[in-house]
């Protein structure tokens, strides 16, 4: 039996990426590019990233096919990241995801860079629908369920800032620099988390929705006082959003087991889910309900082109195909009916 493999291409923010998996959820090879031009800006900004994707793209995607020790005459089909993200970014991507599938005349899949996300734990292990799925990274925060390959079912979205946008915040205005999560992670493994006395947004209200902009408003006091411990500080806002999260997850549990009463895990994916405390409070969260913990690996939390890869191969195994004229979109809710 032919061995399939799919290329991914991910654009839509500021990693240039791409990956190739094949059918026996192998990673044959994975290149991530990340822009350093906007360290000094403080975030991304979207006309530079486009131009630098531009500058990089074919030499990650050579450089993914040399370690693979494929050609592009092996590929099944080449999957890039047609949406939500930085327009400009995720047109260079497409483009060239395009590009091959028209030369090597294979097909062309558009993916939805949310769902790729999404699931990418399923590259590692078995990992059966439906879930229930944390959605948290700096551009989204969202609950969910997951009943199969672009099937979702939105319960609760963030109504402000999302999670990863909030801790970028606060590690700007403490001065830790940007990208500013995996900073504030860091202070916050020294720090007390009871040290201050923070918000917990939306605790103890029905439903999923999340919000952190209060919380960020209540850290930008403290900081603007100048008499504060960055370690402390950082400790208890990453508390108080861990707090939140789960706060809003016992209730999708609730909602979950009703709907679902064969489903079996939680799944967190995203940039944030690359936090070390968030993985532990949900892990031990789904214990608590009886169910399992799923994740990605640390390495393909953050923007990559496995995940692309791997979502693409999820819908070539189905036959779910884009035509060449797939217009790349800069808001994809993955839910139809909802619209952020």
């Amino acid at each position: 039996m032919c061995i399939m493999y799919v290329l991914g291409i991910e654009s839509s923010c500021d990693e240039t990426a791409c990956a190739i998996v094949d059918d026996k959820k192998n990673l044959l090879s994975s290149v991530v590019w990340t822009q350093p031009e906007h360290t000094e800006f403080g975030g991304v900004v979207p006309e530079i990233a486009a131009r630098a994707h531009l500058e990089k793209i074919q030499s990650i995607v050579k450089t993914a096919l040399d370690q693979s020790k494929l050609n592009f005459s092996d590929l099944s089909a080449v999957a890039a990241s047609a949406g939500p993200g930085l327009i400009g970014g995720v047109i260079v991507g497409v483009m060239t995801a395009k590009a091959i599938a028209s030369v090597h005349n294979i097909p062309f899949i558009a993916i939805n860079h949310l769902e790729a996300h999404s699931l990418t734990p399923r590259l590692e292990k078995d990992v059966p629908f439906p879930y229930l799925l944390l959605l948290t990274s700096g551009g989204h925060c969202q609950i969910l369920i997951c009943y199969g390959i672009g099937k979702f079912k939105r319960l609760g979205a963030t109504i402000d800032d999302s999670a990863g946008e909030a801790f970028d915040k606060v590690a700007k205005m403490i001065g830790l620099g940007y990208p500013g999560g995996p900073k504030v992670e860091k202070e916050a493994k020294e720090g007390n988390p009871k040290a201050y006395d923070l918000p917990r947004p939306m605790v103890g209200k029905p439903g999923c929705d999340l919000s952190f902009s209060g919380l960020k408003t209540a850290v930008r006091r403290i900081v603007e006082t100048g008499d504060y411990n960055t370690q402390d500080l950082c400790a208890s806002f990453q508390q108080a959003v861990l707090d939140s999260l789960c706060s809003r997850l016992k209730n999708a549990i609730k909602i979950f087991k009703k709907e679902c009463p064969n489903g079996t895990n939680i799944v967190v994916a995203g940039g944030v889910a690359a936090n070390q405390a968030l993985r532990s409070a949900i892990e031990n969260l789904a214990s608590r309900y009886g169910l399992k913990f799923s994740a990605p690996p640390l390495k393909l939390c953050t923007d990559n082109g496995a995940m692309v890869a791997w979502a693409g191969m999820e819908h070539h195994l189905l036959g779910d195909y884009n035509s060449l004229d797939f217009q790349p979109r800069p808001r994809w809710p993955l839910d139809p009916n909802t619209n952020r």
